[in-house]
């Protein structure tokens, strides 16, 4: 069992107890979001880092129509 850390911009994400490490370029969903394996970095034998590039969640604006607010 080894210790793999998963980080996305220097900010950790998840930290797992994990029998196989991912290797770069493996598509992992973390959170509820898809990402692919940017770098592995072995930290030591029970220890691992991996830097993750996550999909950004793209916002969609209501577009609210003015005149259909009601007014007081």
């Amino acid at each position: 069992m080894v210790a793999v850390h998963f980080f996305e911009n220097r900010k950790l994400l998840l930290s797992q107890l994990r029998e196989n490490i991912p290797s770069t370029g493996d598509a992992l969903k973390i959170k509820g979001r898809k990402g692919t394996v940017v770098f592995v970095n072995d930290i030591d034998e029970k220890n691992v880092h991996v830097e993750v590039a996550l999909e950004k969640i793209v916002k969609k604006n209501l577009a609210l129509d003015n005149a259909k607010k009601k007014r007081r």
